[in-house]
Formats: structure tokens, C-alpha cells, sequence
């Protein structure tokens, strides 16, 4: 989710979808140019943030990136942000872990294999989740309660919960440094 003058605005990516694909086989839907149009979307609305210029080429050169599948957008974009934020931490896909299983007993799978003892979730899947099941595993489920700290935003009135491009073109990657050492 973006700022805008009328509010909070979804980018999305359009997906060619069949029944029962992989994240790693579905690739975005090319012909309805959805990166042409969130880049517009996030030059307009961002056109008069402090960091927008700074960080033009290096957006301009993700969005540049064709013929990948959806989870390939999504893995450059974290790791590309996570670097401009100085976040140093490792990426691994799953599908490179070669898990069996599905839903919990997956997500277990995949904590086992990276040697996790704690897995942290959203809330939204307190719903579905078997907490007994990965006790069970000794992996402890903590679930997120992430209230948006309020930072300098562009527009009168703040939003919170936005795409962490909101916080990365109105303070820059060295602000968010600063912020999260003073929330530890």
C-alpha cells in the first residue's frame, strides 16, 4: 500500500493463474504493464518526498526486470530494500530447501531446516495455525502485534501500515537505523 491525496492506495501484480501452481511458477501477467504503472504510481505520489530522487535508478532498475516469476519479483525487491535499509540478513527460498508437506507440518519442515526455534507469524493465522504441532517440534509460535511506528510522511495526515517504500522515500534507508535502535 502506497500514500496518496485521497488515501492508501494497493499496488498489485497481476498473475497468470493456474489451479494448483507454485509461487515459483506463477509469473505476472506482462501485457497489462503493471510495473510501468506502479512506478508512474509511486513517482506521482511520491514526486515530493526527500528521498525519491536518490533512490529513482535503483527503482527504475527493478521494475526494469522481465520474465521472472512472481516469487523471483518478490525475492529482489526484499533483498534490494532490505540492503538499502542496511538490514544484513540471509534470503533463502523454500522451494531450494525441498520440504515435503503442506501447511504446518511445511512450515515446520522449513524451520527445521534453516534450525529455527521460533516462528513468527501474523495474526491472521492464529485461525489456522496448530500451535500444539510445532511444539510438539520445539518450535515456538510467536504471533506479530506490529503497531507502525509514526515517522515523517509527506500529506497532512499520517497512514500507517503502508509498503515500506512509503518509509524508505520520505526518510531513507539511514533513518530506518536509527529508528530501530531506538526501538530495541
Amino acid at each position: 500500500k502506497i500514500k496518496t491525496p485521497s488515501g492508501a492506495l494497493w499496488l498489485t501484480i497481476p498473475v497468470k493463474h493456474k489451479s494448483g501452481q507454485l509461487l515459483s511458477g506463477t509469473f505476472p501477467c506482462e501485457e497489462l504493464n503493471w510495473r510501468e504503472k506502479h512506478w508512474k504510481s509511486l513517482k506521482t505520489n511520491y514526486a515530493r518526498t526527500a528521498f525519491i530522487k536518490e533512490y529513482e535508478p535503483i527503482f527504475t532498475e527493478l521494475y526494469s526486470h522481465q520474465d521472472i516469476s512472481l516469487a523471483g519479483v518478490n525475492m529482489l525487491f526484499n533483498k534490494t530494500i532490505a540492503k538499502l535499509m542496511g538490514i544484513k540478513t540471509e534470503f533463502v527460498k523454500s522451494s531450494d530447501l525441498k520440504v515435503p508437506g503442506h501447511s504446518n507440518e511445511k512450515i515446520i519442515g522449513l524451520c527445521k531446516a534453516i534450525g529455527a526455534d521460533v516462528y513468527l507469524s501474523g495474526q491472521g493465522a492464529k485461525a489456522y495455525m496448530e500451535d500444539n504441532l510445532f511444539l510438539n517440534n520445539n518450535i515456538q509460535v510467536k504471533y506479530q502485534e506490529f503497531l507502525s511506528p509514526v515517522y515523517r510522511q509527506i500529506g497532512e495526515k499520517f497512514i500507517s501500515n503502508l509498503s515500506v517504500v512509503d518509509f524508505l522515500f520520505n526518510c531513507g534507508g539511514d533513518e530506518f537505523a536509527r529508528l530501530s535502535n531506538n526501538l530495541k
